[in-house]
């Protein structure tokens, strides 16, 4: 039996509902044989709170679908914060992490946190990413997100704009290219991965008239990367680099900050996109979006992301 850990997010969002609805997708697509009878789905958070955004479904009572209860340290109020339940957020996320690392399960399915309310718990959390790279013990992951048709790394993830250009150095990218290259083979099965490199400035830094990044730091690291026999083109503009007939090219781009690659990836596939941390001992995937507060408890969230980020993690994780 291969197990998937759903953890079921910020408790006033749209997590708890959304995780109730891909439970029952999830049985439905094991009844028409799209997903195999061997895979196990487990929502981990308050059972209460399940059935109570369930519409009083009992999860129990689903084949192929299973709780970890993780209680609530407060009563939650869809779109109603709580400093309260920020622990409680963290508790599901390590009940997860212990699964996978005791080899009880074979991946991480997140569902979106409230990164404010957790700070303000008085926990430092920049995100599922970066908490999870703590957790593992690793020197680095990647962001990855996947929809649309394309796959798209970034080389720095939550960082103020202003910050950015002094974080990328030629260790940090042939670092994240080494990531990204193992990751492509080991865990999606591409045995050369072809991976395009943006530039950082505009036209890739148009020969060092628009900055030279791309000439001091970004061509080196290339360089060093195609040593090691990996497959990786650029510093290309990131304007054009997205026009579909050529990105189709590529099996993956990294681009060199969030907004440079993660809007393209999201107008082309929001709602179905799929959040892939990179670098990782096992496999995790999440949702392309937030916790949507002004849409909790009303029924009306799309689990589309959510959906895609469970067969992916089926995908990864099958052999």
């Amino acid at each position: 039996m291969r197990r998937l850990m759903l953890t079921t997010g910020e408790p006033a969002g749209i997590g708890p509902e959304i995780a109730v609805q891909a439970a029952r997708w999830f049985v439905r697509q094991q009844a028409d044989g799209a997903l195999p009878a061997d895979l196990e789905l487990v929502l981990v958070g308050d059972p209460d709170l399940l059935s109570q955004r369930g519409g009083g479904l009992r999860l129990a009572d689903l084949p192929g679908v299973a709780v970890l209860p993780v209680p609530l340290r407060t009563p939650a109020v869809a779109g109603q914060l709580a400093v309260a339940n920020g622990p409680y957020v963290l508790e599901t996320l390590d009940r997860a992490i212990e699964a996978v690392e005791r080899g009880q399960a074979c991946a991480i399915v997140t569902a979106p946190v409230h990164k404010g309310v957790i700070n303000d718990a008085g926990v430092p959390f920049s995100g599922h990413t970066e908490y999870l790279q703590e957790k593992a013990g690793v020197a680095k992951v990647v962001m990855m997100l996947a929809g649309g048709g394309l796959r798209v790394a970034l080389a720095t993830t939550h960082l103020p704009l202003r910050q950015v250009a002094d974080a990328i150095t030629q260790d940090l990218l042939v670092q994240v290219l080494g990531i990204l290259h193992d990751d492509l083979r080991r865990k999606f099965g591409l045995a050369e991965p072809r991976i395009a490199v943006c530039g950082l400035n505009p036209h890739a830094g148009e020969g060092g008239h628009l900055g030279t990044e791309e000439q001091t730091i970004i061509e080196p690291a290339l360089a060093q990367a195609r040593a090691r026999g990996w497959h990786v083109h650029g510093p290309l503009p990131a304007d054009t680099l997205f026009v579909p007939h050529f990105v189709q090219r590529f099996d993956a781009v990294l681009a060199m900050y969030h907004d440079q690659g993660l809007p393209v990836l999201k107008h082309a596939s929001f709602g179905g996109g799929v959040n892939i941390t990179l670098g990782l001992p096992y496999v995790r995937t999440s949702v392309d979006h937030g916790t949507a507060l002004d849409l909790a408890g009303q029924g009306k969230a799309d689990t589309g992301s959510l959906q895609e980020a469970i067969v992916q993690a089926h995908l990864m994780t099958r052999g």
